[in-house]
């Protein structure tokens, strides 16, 4: 299907992955102050596995311009969060292409 000609295309925030980026944030955050001294620790409060927690974690290593993409609802369809919870590269420019942004 193609848009007519000037029509945008709407965005949509996908909130499951913007829960994701925020919990990821929050429990670095948590960690770093010394909130908590491991990332068992810290899972086993939450009440999650150590091994998501962690792979959660991994979405602070995005770059800031695939983090601004997801937030603003431009990230495309095949970013999804079992995509991002997947391992990536660490490089942001190379994360650009892993991701097709």
């Amino acid at each position: 299907m193609q848009l007519p000609e000037g029509a945008t295309q709407s965005q949509r925030t996908d909130s499951t992955l913007v829960k994701a980026l925020a919990r990821a944030f929050r429990w670095k955050r948590m960690l770093e102050s010394g909130e908590f001294a491991t990332i068992a620790e810290l899972a086993e409060q939450e009440g999650i596995a150590p091994s998501y927690m962690t792979r959660v974690l991994r979405l602070t290593l995005l770059g800031p311009d695939i983090v601004e993409a997801i937030l603003d609802g431009k990230q495309g369809p095949e970013v999804t969060l079992a995509r991002v919870l997947e391992p990536f590269p660490l490089a942001w420019q190379q994360q650009v292409s892993h991701f097709s942004l």
